[in-house]
């Protein structure tokens, strides 16, 4: 069996009251001493100190300077427009198969001379050697091993981070940039999964527990644990690899088609024959038979992962199944992420979903469950 690995900040962890979950191969912190409720109102009112360490950190380079190669071979793994994309902004993507299933959901950056690709926990090892496989005669790819990643979320968060590197003040929603925060160098892009404003900083580990342990001085602030992480993600109706997304589920299935760019759609050009596109752009001009949606439950019973959705209350129509579920702190009560037959996805539709052997109901509705945050105009 593989032994289960830590961050750097574990021991850290520890001290700050951590309970500890297996997650993703990794031993992380689910809560501390005020528990997921307090910690995901704290995080919506005023901010949240995330460890998300055990995230992959690909750095893409081009061999020989040829950078334009680099792009073309990148656009061939996703369907965003990377030679659109600016120096020092950064972008959502999906990592396609060749059926168009997502191998995984990215965030790829611009960095000048390279690319920077922050990558899910337990697909990174799957993700580095699909680029390798794929790049290998255009860049050099390399997964960091000594790099920690840090999120700060919440409404708070652009005043915490200020003080300490006041040149953050005119980044927005997705710009990413080399700093210094306590006089140690980092890369920090405002950005986040939370649906609030905020910022991730990639440190490295031998800085990781210095710095943790100045910004938490910081008035309003404190750690947050995954199980506030998940439940903030599900009313910001972000998806989550394995949940919400999987090999065999495509973007637009996922109610992802704004990810594939404009510059991608075209089905005579070059720059649309990324993996999968036959089967995504079809997609995209003919619809799909399955699609994401938000559940509001009637009653106060979670409806959660696996859990069957049916159209009546009788249970002879299946139509879909619970792809994410639990309480929400903010609305108080109650809410779901599902995967159901596009046919019956009228918003305010009343489905049934099966808990405990009981057909209960709840309305379809809109995603996200509260409305995002994010920082886009300075």
């Amino acid at each position: 069996m593989e032994q289960v690995k830590r961050t750097p900040l574990y021991e850290f962890h520890k001290i700050l009251g951590a309970k500890f979950v297996a997650f993703a191969g990794y031993s992380m912190p689910v809560q501390y001493t005020d528990g997921v409720l307090k910690e995901h109102l704290h995080t919506r009112q005023c901010a949240g100190f995330f460890d998300v360490s055990h995230m992959g950190q690909i750095t893409v380079w081009p061999k020989n300077g040829k950078k334009q190669d680099l792009i073309a071979g990148l656009e061939r793994l996703m369907p965003c427009d990377l030679f659109a994309l600016p120096k020092n902004r950064q972008s959502y993507s999906i990592l396609t198969n060749s059926q168009g299933g997502a191998i995984d959901d990215i965030i790829i950056a611009n960095r000048g001379t390279h690319y920077h690709i922050v990558v899910n926990a337990s697909r990174k090892y799957i993700d580095f050697n699909h680029i390798k496989e794929h790049l290998s005669d255009r860049g050099d790819i390399y997964l960091d091993k000594k790099k920690s990643l840090i999120a700060i979320q919440g409404p708070l968060s652009h005043s915490i981070i200020s003080e300490a590197c006041p040149g953050i003040s005119g980044m927005r929603f997705m710009d990413q940039r080399q700093t210094k925060i306590f006089s140690y160098p980092c890369l920090i892009s405002r950005s986040g999964y939370t649906g609030e404003d905020g910022f991730e900083i990639s440190i490295d580990d031998e800085n990781v527990v210095p710095f943790a342990e100045n910004i938490l001085k910081k008035a309003h602030l404190k750690p947050i644990g995954l199980g506030a992480r998940d439940s903030l993600r599900m009313e910001a109706g972000l998806c989550l690899y394995g949940n919400e997304l999987n090999e065999k589920i495509t973007p637009p299935e996922a109610s992802l088609s704004w990810s594939i760019h404009k510059s991608r759609r075209a089905t005579n050009l070059s720059r649309s024959d990324f993996l999968g596109a036959k089967t995504i752009l079809n997609q995209l001009r003919l619809g799909v038979d399955y699609i994401r949606i938000g559940l509001l439950p009637s009653g106060k019973a979670p409806m959660r992962q696996g859990s069957e959705i049916y159209a009546d209350l009788a249970g002879h129509t299946k139509i879909g199944v619970i792809t994410s579920g639990g309480f929400s702190p903010t609305l108080n009560q109650p809410i779901s992420i599902g995967r159901i037959l596009k046919t019956f996805s009228d918003d305010n539709k009343e489905i049934f979903v099966k808990v405990r052997g009981k057909l209960l109901p709840a309305l379809i509705t809109n995603l996200p469950f509260i409305p995002n945050k994010y920082k886009k105009t300075i």
